[in-house]
């Protein structure tokens, strides 16, 4: 009886111990985690010795260091060179660009500056531009012809041929425009500036030629003239010999008798 009340008296007794040995624990860790809080650097909610910043004050982007094996969080008010900021509700994080020779990008996939030396081009990163682009106005950053800036077409011109407005049926019309700014200073990489299509108009005799046309008539007329006074004067000349030859003639005279 004796023995079997020792008994209970010491299971009694271990439970106690391991009870009051969990509340210190419990009470230690929680002093521990209340230390770490309050030495953590600037800008930092909570951080460990091991890990560094666990989480960050509003508005400010944890940034993830790798020390050989261990992750150091930093908490910075907007990420470095190589890093987007990407904010949501739990906490705001920096993560690393994923393009290749990307200094700096607006997310993921898509860089907006790259290292020294290189072209950007819709997010990416060249040596060179690629074919049919070239830098704009002495950036690193590959653009289009299309980014010409022109001016409004002009008005179509009249129809012509030849350099003339008159004479034809079919012919062509143009209009022009001006580059205002070309990438690099090099209009050759612009759009044409002037325009042709084809119009039809209808024909006119041009002026010239109807100049030529009444000088043509006029000689003609004047051809005709001459012949008609020269045959007229031919007509009178002959005429003139007739008569002359009839004056001239022969007269019949009769021989004197001799006297007996």
């Amino acid at each position: 009886m004796q023995l079997g009340l020792f008994v209970v008296v010491v299971f009694l007794s271990s439970m106690d111990l391991t009870g009051s040995s969990k509340v210190v624990k419990g009470k230690r860790q929680r002093r521990i985690s209340t230390e770490l809080s309050q030495g953590c650097a600037r800008g930092c909610d909570l951080c460990s010795e091991f890990n560094g910043c666990l989480r960050c004050s509003p508005k400010l982007f944890i940034l993830l260091e790798r020390n050989d094996i261990r992750q150091i969080g930093i908490c910075l008010p907007s990420c470095p060179l190589g890093y987007f900021g990407l904010r949501n509700t739990d906490m705001n994080k920096c993560i690393k660009c994923k393009i290749e020779n990307c200094e700096s990008c607006f997310s993921r996939n898509f860089c907006t500056k790259c290292k020294e030396g290189l072209y950007l081009h819709k997010g990416r990163c060249y040596v060179t531009c690629p074919e049919g682009y070239s830098a704009a106005n002495g950036t690193m950053e590959c653009s289009s012809p299309a980014q010409c800036e022109m001016s409004e077409w002009g008005p179509w011109g009249p129809c012509s041929k030849k350099r003339k407005l008159c004479g034809f049926k079919k012919g062509n019309e143009d209009r022009t425009r001006r580059i205002l700014q070309a990438p690099s200073g090099d209009v050759s990489l612009c759009p044409p500036t002037t325009e042709v299509r084809r119009c039809t108009v209808q024909k006119s005799q041009c002026p010239e030629g109807k100049r030529k046309k009444k000088e043509e008539q006029g000689k003609q007329d004047n051809a005709n003239g001459n012949r008609n006074r020269k045959d007229t004067k031919d007509a009178k000349s002959g005429t003139k010999k007739r008569k002359s030859k009839q004056r001239g003639a022969a007269v019949p005279t009769t021989a004197a008798s001799p006297a007996q």
